[in-house]
């Protein structure tokens, strides 16, 4: 019985394994068909366009525009665009500071990186530059239009926007070494606020001493830790996942999966929680992407912390760089990421658990209140303490001690978030008195 299963397992294998070959070597054929198109082309355009092109020129285009007709993300580096990628991973480069893509011919505005030109000149998540210097974007690759915008430091370059709701408008920028302090940290009274920038080769070891020094400077007081990932464009895979690492003691960070099933690849966190188990809010906005999701995806899918703000960016694939002979690299997309949940965030993005708009805040003032202690003959509260005082006078303007307060917070979501926080420490205080 064995043998005769072998028999027919071997005879239903060969009657497989004919029309395989046929298949294949169809498939070949017509791969040396689209090489000879591309070959006869080549001649044609090296011979008789109307102005002398290099074949390093040609070779170099064709690449580029068959990685970027796949995806926004998937490109040709050259040499020099190689080697300032690799100066960029190390966290110093010069520029305008802007992480950008490509959206309808436009190079679309991800998110500035603080304290760069881009930063301090108002450029903002979702700005479409349309022209640099006067010339149109439209019509140039993605990599063709930043290399336009690098350029000698201290030089000038005019980048027209278009945002929505205004008329385009120009902008002067002056390009400038933009040095990026990944991580940088302050305390707001009782509550430690961190703040990641950009994930590059220096962020978790940047993240793990401004969390010690806020440990050091609070004390005891700690009550929590607000993570501020707006404008965070991503960047390196594994500093995402060491921070993500950092306030997490166990379960699955982020997956990843290619198109071959069996190279998926899965994160986990190892037992270790800088924040001590501290609440934490999360903040993130329509600049928050790639590994910033991935940080924010993991700590929301494990309830690690409250993902307060607005939708973010919804850039959910995952770019491999394979060096290439000559000097020079491709940027490949070959996998999504997959949140813990499963979720893939790819053109969705992360929904905050709490959506705030930024806003403006403004103090209003109603004018002078009566209260029952102005009213004649109003019953003290039984304790002594609550008659009005002596020069109590009915409709009396708020003393002057009004003008020491402490000063509103200016940016919106980060005062809802301190709220949020200080309402957490309270609540949890009361429920342990």
């Amino acid at each position: 019985m064995k043998r005769r299963f072998l028999f027919v397992a071997i005879l239903a294998a060969s009657t497989i394994f004919i029309p395989q070959v046929i298949t294949a070597q169809e498939n070949r054929s017509e791969t040396y068909r689209q090489l000879k198109l591309f070959g006869d082309v080549f001649e044609r355009v090296r011979a008789d366009y109307v102005e002398e092109v290099t074949d390093q020129e040609l070779i170099e285009s064709a690449i580029q525009g068959m990685l970027t007709s796949l995806d926004p993300h998937s490109s040709y580096l050259n040499a020099d665009s190689f080697r300032d990628m690799r100066v960029q991973t190390k966290g110093e480069f010069g520029g305008l500071g802007i992480e950008v893509t490509m959206e309808n011919g436009f190079v679309k505005v991800v998110s500035p990186i603080d304290d760069t030109p881009a930063f301090r000149a108002g450029i903002e998540a979702g700005d479409l530059i349309t022209h640099l210097d006067t010339e149109a974007v439209l019509g140039l690759t993605l990599n063709e239009a930043v290399e336009r915008m690098r350029g000698p430091v201290k030089t000038d370059i005019v980048l027209t926007i278009r945002r929505e709701g205004r008329e385009p408008f120009d902008v002067t920028l002056t390009r400038d070494v933009v040095k990026i302090a990944s991580s940088r940290s302050r305390t707001e009274d009782n509550v430690a606020y961190l703040r990641v920038t950009v994930f590059n080769e220096q962020t978790m070891s940047g993240l793990e001493s401004e969390i010690a020094k806020r440990k050091e400077e609070i004390g005891d007081k700690l009550v929590g830790y607000v993570l501020d990932l707006r404008n965070n464009p991503g960047g390196l895979l594994d500093q995402a996942i060491a921070v993500s690492d950092a306030f997490l003691d166990q379960g699955e960070i982020v997956s990843t999966r290619g198109r071959v099933t069996d190279d998926a690849q899965r994160y986990n966190a190892r037992p270790g929680d800088l924040a001590d188990g501290l609440p934490m809010v999360v903040l993130i906005n329509g600049g928050s992407a790639s590994a910033s999701e991935i940080v924010a995806g993991a700590l929301q899918d494990h309830r690690r912390a409250v993902l307060m703000g607005t939708d973010s960016f919804g850039k959910g694939s995952v770019q491999t760089i394979i060096p290439l002979s000559g000097n020079g690299a491709m940027r490949l997309t070959t996998a999504r990421y997959y949140t813990p949940s499963g979720r893939s965030i790819q053109a969705t993005g992360i929904q905050p658990d709490i959506k705030v708009e930024q806003a403006r805040l403004e103090v209003v003032t109603g004018g002078p209140q009566r209260k029952e202690s102005d009213l004649r003959g109003a019953l003290d509260n039984g304790g002594g303490n609550g008659a009005p005082q002596p020069d109590a006078t009915p409709g009396a303007a708020p003393d002057s001690t009004a003008d020491t307060e402490p000063a509103v917070p200016q940016d919106y979501q980060l005062a809802r978030a301190l709220d949020l926080l200080r309402g957490l420490s309270f609540f949890n205080a009361r429920a342990i008195n």
